[in-house]
């Protein structure tokens, strides 16, 4: 039986049907396409503009973009900050996700590759934008797990607690990113794949990787140490083995922030996110 290569979500027949309904109905079919989902530098939390006069539309837009970031991960960092405003969203926010929508007009065919003869192996990103939110300072954790170099899952979550530091924050979301790859090990031995090997785990943050490597706890790190036990105590059985990736080649960074243009799609390269077809 021949193998082949898989697009997840390119070709998706009710991503297309969404894609193409919305457009119609929002008045977007003659607008230019978005280079990016969201802005950056964007100050959607500390708007002051007047509340948007059909909270209802804008709640149901949302909660269909919600399902698009089951195959468009890069949407996931956008509709995250957007889905924080459904009780009273302004005019700012409507406007937020008007330009979601143009980006997907100029992207209506992207998809995760999935290579036919990729191997089985895992390997996972994590990161974490420290005191992100401006309202409760709450830092923002993601990680990208993948399977023979394709993207299979990924998060963006904001914290349940404040962070005091950005190492603390980059530790939160090594353990989150942690307790997936147990759970897909899991998945994966549960289908009958054996996955023996040590998961690579890479973050940015030299501050996190030596709190992973260091037996010694300190005062520093007390109110951080069932994380920091657990993630040590996964090193110890070889489940994870962290390193340290330069900021410029962190992939879940496209989770964390809003970026420009030329580091959004070099990361969607990376990503092997791929587009089928050009925009009509």
């Amino acid at each position: 039986m021949p193998q082949l290569n898989i697009v997840l979500g390119g070709n998706d027949i009710h991503t297309n049907w969404f894609l193409h309904s919305q457009v119609t109905e929002t008045g977007l079919l003659g607008s230019k396409p978005a280079s990016v989902p969201i802005e950056e530098n964007h100050h959607l939390a500390l708007s002051l503009e007047p509340i948007f006069s059909e909270p209802t539309r804008y709640r149901r837009l949302v909660g269909k973009l919600i399902y698009l970031t089951l195959t468009r991960p890069e949407l996931n960092y956008s509709v995250h900050i957007l889905a924080q405003f459904m009780q009273n969203p302004s005019q700012a926010h409507w406007d937020a996700v008007m330009r979601v929508l143009r980006y997907l007009k100029g992207n209506p065919g992207q998809g995760i590759y999935l290579r036919a003869n990729a191997s089985m192996t895992l390997e996972a990103y994590c990161d974490a934008d420290w005191a992100s939110c401006p309202i409760s300072r709450r830092s923002l954790t993601a990680y990208f797990v993948f399977l023979g170099g394709s993207p299979i899952s990924w998060k963006t979550k904001k914290q349940d607690t404040v962070s005091r530091s950005s190492a603390e924050a980059e530790y939160r979301a090594m353990a989150s990113a942690t307790s997936e790859i147990i759970w897909l090990k899991g998945l994966l031995r549960s289908l009958g794949i054996d996955h023996p090997s040590v998961v690579p785990l890479h973050c940015d943050s030299q501050a996190a990787l030596h709190i992973a490597n260091n037996p010694v706890f300190h005062e520093r790190t007390k109110h951080i140490e069932i994380d920091c036990h657990f993630v040590r105590d996964e090193i110890v059985r070889g489940t994870i083995a962290p390193s340290y990736v330069n900021t410029a080649f962190q992939l879940a960074d496209i989770l964390t922030k809003a970026l420009g243009r030329s580091q959004f799609h070099c990361l969607l390269d990376k990503l092997g996110i791929s587009r089928l077809h050009a925009p009509t």
